[in-house]
């Protein structure tokens, strides 16, 4: 909803039922007075974000439910971002469009969901959280996000275009922030209006899977050089934490460890044990490096590495469908042991067998 008030376009925040209506302009935000300019654009009072790196921060009372609303003209050849829940530039909530597939409607990236955790963008590791949305440049497009709990509901130009089951972010309230390239007008914010959307996070399709690899020992983290291609073997002395998967069986190694400012590697240990000899299929979905180990012999490595020849379907995303093999098990207990190596945004792993049959995997 837009409301002029002497040419001026007004944000309005309703806070616990009563609205305090805030001026769209400079003095509301942070910003870096060469990124960000306050202007009329299509004859509206706008935002404008005027490169890549430019970053919006609204003054005022943190959001935690609610719905916003905001008309937005994406710009340039990057993304346009917005942020909420921010408690920081490290730990946020994010909803952007990929402005270069303006006018595909069909393009299944077309907007993102994702949580930023220790300033790490996890959209590699959140592969599902993508989907198609009808908008383009040069033109005024609407976007609407419903934010209840754990869920998300998010509409382009008021089509749906990402349900979110359960928002991965370490936070549960914070700022509000716009990022990238882009006119921004008509901001909305409608405090503890749901549309009775339930704040209960939705179903793990992979709950009722008991394929998942989901209980692992972790080693501490340690560094490995760029160079450095294939392992030889891995450490028989180390210290070992437990660490359990996530939604979706996702070993969230980000989460665990937070920012790698190099390369780095840890060491994932489990269990499982076959009834008899034989070779057992599974599926592995991996960032960005792994070389794994049954019994304490090499049995497979590889590399997803995204924007590469490397990279593994679907675009280098961390998702089961990276790559499968076989695993040659012995009778009894067998050590299956997996170096995780990552320098490119999320660091994780998703393991899952193909079946079960003659074979116990440890819970």
């Amino acid at each position: 909803m837009t409301r002029k008030i002497t040419g001026m376009v007004l944000l309005f925040i309703s806070m616990q039922g009563v609205a305090q209506q805030v001026p769209l302009k400079e003095n509301r935000w942070e910003f870096a007075p060469d990124k960000v300019r306050f202007l009329t654009h299509r004859d509206i009072p706008a935002m404008q974000l005027t490169a890549p790196d430019s970053h919006a921060l609204l003054k005022g009372p943190d959001f935690t439910d609610g719905t916003i609303e905001y008309d937005i003209e994406p710009l340039g050849d990057d993304f346009s971002s917005m942020y909420f829940r921010r408690a920081d530039a490290k730990e946020k909530e994010c909803f952007y469009i990929r402005t270069p597939f303006a006018g595909q409607p069909h393009a299944p990236q077309g907007v993102q969901y994702a949580p930023f955790i220790d300033e790490v963008n996890l959209w590699d590791l959140l592969y599902q959280f993508q989907g198609n949305a009808p908008f383009d440049k040069g033109k005024w497009n609407h976007v609407k996000l419903v934010i209840s709990g754990r869920q998300m509901r998010a509409y382009v130009n008021h089509q749906p275009v990402l349900a979110i089951p359960y928002l991965e972010g370490n936070t549960d309230r914070g700022a509000i922030a716009f990022g990238g390239q882009a006119y921004i007008a008509n901001l909305v914010i409608r405090r503890g209006d749901t549309e009775g959307l339930s704040p209960v996070p939705g179903i793990d399709p992979t709950f009722n899977d008991p394929r998942y690899l989901r209980k692992w020992l972790v080693s501490k983290p340690d560094s490995l050089p760029h160079e450095l291609n294939i392992l030889t073997g891995f450490p028989k002395q180390t210290a070992w934490d437990t660490i359990t998967a996530e939604r979706r069986g996702l070993i969230n190694l980000t989460r665990q460890f937070g920012k790698s400012h190099t390369r780095r590697i840890v060491w994932l240990k489990t269990t499982i044990q076959a009834q008899a000899a034989g070779m057992k299929k599974i599926s592995l979905g991996f960032s960005d490096d792994v070389w794994v180990y049954v019994n304490g012999q090499p049995v497979y490595l590889d590399k997803n590495r995204y924007g590469t020849p490397l990279a593994k379907v679907p675009a280098g995303r961390c998702t089961p469908d990276n790559t499968s093999f076989y695993l040659p098990l012995k009778a009894g207990n067998n050590e299956l042991v997996i170096g995780v190596a990552n320098d490119f945004f999320g660091w994780g792993l998703i393991a899952r067998m193909d079946d079960l049959d003659g074979i116990q995997l440890e819970y």
